[in-house]
């Protein structure tokens, strides 16, 4: 097979007028000619971090959608399904990956719990992990959210980044806001990436480190803006990644997105090319081709640089993607989960307070993944505080999706619902049920209506009740992007139209038990603070 256009030489830097010839997968000659193409050849799209379970679809049906948009590999960390169902999850991932063209890369997950202030449902010790990293399916470490682990030698962690050292494969980092000498013990650990910067002085301070920046633009947390100049100052050091995509917006677009974004800001063509293609690929050593001679012929096809409209996508001299459709079929695998919990009473969401007592309030931000706290005083003796609508104050409750333990209740600011409630299984990192809501009838039903299906997402205002089960871990579905989506979007825009202002806001609920992200969060343990990595009392006074 033959192709002709414009080739992009990302090592060379330089375009020129071409052919490629592919046999068996590969690319066995390029050569220049003296002619005029429209289009232009060059390295498919590669995602540094991404959790293939936020797009709430099987790996495979991920797939179909991400050639679409360019992308021919992900370095994908599978520690959402993880902590669900441990290993057993991981080769779950695996073996749907297998069943598709896309080249999906996974890690071994290393917090598995995120912490132990948490009921996960599943445990990958020390001696897992380097199981893991013996395999050749298992290509990096997984995010080290333990930041204090590392800091502090605790011995668990270490022998996880001892063994991945001792097996030659990368230690991706999590650290958000980590400064000072605790970042320089981070670094000297081996920590090599980190797709949680906030701000370019955070970002430069771990470049000089040496720890490379992904830079992450994803449904909640968005960086782009206040990073993206970073490709230009420093274009060895940095990859772009989504971290996690909800389908409404993976259906849009994916790393495609950040691309165009990137030209639009007036970085360099191939400096832009590099965060999303050859950084990625001699990081983690991948077998992805590079559109050279010798190379697995990964490649995408689009218009031209300044629209960069992808007109093909091909993955092993295969084309997946013809401009409108993609070419193969999203194989159904069968379905697994644990879950365990049973309907609840509604006595179990009763809070009872007194006139003058101050509550502490997690306060949620657009766009971020971190939270507040203030300070609410009680205006009245109640028996049972739900919200305060005027204030936008409103009840959180975490339980536990693996035992009947009493649910945990505390409160939060930011959501902005009227008169609805919605309840998710996809709440990171353990995917316990969180749920968000103006008041206990529709609290209840939500939780309940998750409970019956197992999992997924339900919205719940009086009558008016709209599910989406998630039979994959509680986290994904089998079926087609269109059908989850759809539903998705109906869920989404009920929690808007009920008042919410925010941009994703089940993408935000989804971290608001997220314990080793700053600043105040709930677990189905309790109230946590995040800057003293202990449990904190609701109560101010």
């Amino acid at each position: 097979m033959q192709l002709r256009g414009n080739i992009v030489d990302v090592k060379t830097k330089s375009i020129f007028a071409g052919s490629i010839d592919i046999e068996n997968g590969k690319i066995i000659k390029i050569e220049k000619h003296d002619a005029a193409y429209s289009s232009y050849i060059l390295p498919g799209l590669i995602n540094a971090h991404v959790h293939i379970e936020s797009s709430m679809l099987s790996p495979a049906s991920f797939a179909h959608v991400v050639v679409k948009h360019g992308t021919v590999a992900t370095v994908s960390d599978p520690h959402e399904i993880a902590n669900v169902l441990g290993v057993e999850g991981i080769d779950y991932m695996i073996e749907s990956a297998s069943t598709v063209p896309l080249k999906i890369f996974f890690g071994a997950p290393s917090c598995v719990p995120a912490t132990s202030f948490e009921t996960s449902g599943a445990t990958i010790d020390a001696l897992k992990v380097e199981q893991l990293l013996q395999r050749k399916d298992i290509w990096y470490l997984s995010e080290m959210m333990n930041f204090p682990g590392v800091i502090y030698n605790d011995a668990e962690v270490h022998a996880k980044i001892k063994a991945s050292h001792q097996h030659k494969k990368p230690v991706d980092g999590h650290a958000p806001y980590l400064t000072g000498d605790g970042l320089v013990s981070y670094a000297k650990a081996g920590i090599s990436t980190d797709h949680e910067c906030v701000d370019i002085q955070e970002a430069l301070a771990k470049i000089e480190l040496g720890i490379k920046v992904q830079i992450r633009e994803g449904s909640a947390a968005k960086n782009f803006d206040a990073l993206h100049t970073l490709i230009s100052s420093h274009p060895d050091m940095v990859m772009l990644c989504t971290d996690d995509s909800h389908p409404d917006d993976l259906q849009k677009g994916f790393i495609n997105q950040l691309v165009k974004r990137a030209l639009q800001k007036g970085h360099q063509f191939f400096d832009v090319l590099k965060a999303v293609s050859s950084n990625i690929i001699s990081h983690y050593q991948l077998p992805v081709g590079q559109l050279q001679v010798g190379d697995s012929a990964d490649f995408i096809i689009i218009d031209n640089i300044e629209d960069f409209n992808i007109l093909s996508t091909y993955i092993d001299g295969v084309q997946v993607f013809d401009g409108k459709n993609t070419q193969f079929d999203i194989p159904i695998a069968e379905s697994i989960n644990r879950f365990d919990r049973t309907p609840l009473e509604n006595v179990a969401l009763v809070h009872t307070f007194k006139k003058g007592q101050t509550i502490k309030i997690i306060e949620a931000y657009d766009g971020d993944l971190t939270t507040g706290s203030f300070g609410y005083t009680i205006q009245n003796d109640t028996p049972n505080f739900e919200s305060d609508l005027n204030a936008d104050i409103l009840k959180i409750v975490v339980l536990s999706r693996y035992d009947q333990s009493p649910p945990q209740i505390a409160y939060i600011n930011g959501f902005g619902l009227k008169q609805a409630a919605f309840a998710s299984s996809i709440a990171h990192d353990s995917h316990n049920i969180v749920a968000i809501g103006s008041n206990d009838n529709d609290l209840l039903a939500a939780i309940n209506g998750l409970i019956r299906q197992k999992g997924g997402i339900f919205f719940a205002q009086n009558e008016h009740q709209l599910g989406l089960p998630l039979e994959i871990a509680g986290l994904m579905s089998n079926k087609a992007i269109d059908e989850v989506t759809q539903r998705y979007e109906q869920i989404n825009q009920a929690i808007k139209a009920s008042g919410s202002k925010l941009y994703a806001p089940l993408m935000t609920a989804a971290f608001m038990s997220l314990l080793v992200i700053p600043k105040l969060k709930l677990s189905d343990k309790g109230l946590f603070d995040v800057e003293t990595f202990s449990f904190t009392s609701l109560h101010l006074d």
